[in-house]
């Protein structure tokens, strides 16, 4: 199959790779051996607006001779490249010019002064891991755990403790709640990153503008005194019925109380209401394994990361 490389070029590419990546995802059985459109959307709308995750330019299309996308190649953040590919297409060679590709225009210069690039591969596929180890490659001793659970399975109940509510984001003074607890959650030990989360909350109006966004699957706990104490935002897609969720979090002050669960259950039982059958959620850590663990996410395939660095 004789193919064309190019870049990136439009708005119109946007939507095209959106409808690409669902058909890639349902023909591997909605395993996630490729993006889902969420976190697509999620990339450009709050890693590339938001944060130091490049640009729809950095993208690359591989087309084939009736322009048909096979392929594409894309970041997510500094020195690291994820490779989506139609299963049908999927080649030695391909493979082979896609990371050839990564190597000239995603790679990351160190404090060593020499360029880094990181390439994921599922842990099921040979393919990409003979090249990778062909190219010098070596897989790193960490790996995202790509999680699903059936949404016909049991959602557990897990109620807010007392004085709790949970419920979906409200606007205005709730929004900078909302704002300032993402900054809380995930920068514990630097409180400069909420305060300037909630001072200019534009950051979080792009991402209300992905095309997926659903204000009432934007879940929070919310404290008796009305702070956001705990959330999770979850993605859904009808076309291929499938839940996603990115991300949750809880403000150290009231963590080991129950609330990621209760946030969880809410937005399972949101999911299962609309109509999704499939739900998904990552983790790297002990204690995100063993939160969505005991919300029914047992199953998962490991998406691992190869290193290399070029003189």
């Amino acid at each position: 199959m004789k193919l064309t490389k190019r870049r990136y070029e439009s708005e119109e590419d946007y939507w095209r790779i959106r409808a690409f990546l669902r058909d890639v995802f349902l023909r591997n059985g909605r395993r996630e051996r490729s993006w889902q459109v969420y976190r697509f959307d999620y990339w450009r709308r709050h890693g590339t607006m938001n944060l130091d995750g490049g640009s729809l330019e950095d993208i690359f299309i591989w087309e084939d001779a009736g322009g048909r996308i096979v392929a594409v190649l894309n970041r997510e953040s500094s020195g690291q490249a994820f490779l989506q590919a139609d299963p049908q297409a999927r080649s030695a060679g391909l493979e082979k010019d896609m990371i050839e590709t990564a190597e000239q225009h995603l790679v990351r210069t160190g404090k060593d002064g020499r360029d880094h690039l990181i390439v994921w591969a599922n842990e099921h596929d040979e393919l990409r891991r003979e090249v990778l180890t062909r190219r010098g490659y070596q897989k790193e001793p960490w790996a995202e755990h790509q999680r699903r659970r059936p949404l016909a399975a049991a959602i557990p109940a897990d109620p807010p403790p007392p004085g709790y509510s949970v419920r979906a984001l409200g606007d205005g003074a709730e929004l900078l709640e909302r704002a300032y607890a993402s900054g809380l959650a995930f920068h514990p030990d630097d409180v400069s990153f909420a305060v300037e989360n909630r001072a200019d909350v534009s950051w979080y109006r792009n991402i209300q503008n992905a095309p997926l966004y659903r204000r009432d699957l934007d879940i929070v706990a919310v404290a008796p005194d009305g702070a956001v104490a705990s959330f999770c935002t979850v993605w859904f897609d009808d076309v291929t019925r499938t839940g996603a969720f990115e991300p949750v979090g809880t403000v150290p002050a009231h963590q080991r109380r129950g609330l990621g669960k209760a946030v969880m259950a809410e937005g399972l039982r949101r999911l299962q209401r609309i109509g999704a059958t499939m739900a998904y959620v990552a983790s790297y850590s002990a204690e995100a394994h063993g939160l969505y663990e005991a919300m029914g996410f047992l199953e998962y395939e490991l998406s691992e990361p190869w290193s290399k660095a070029f003189e």
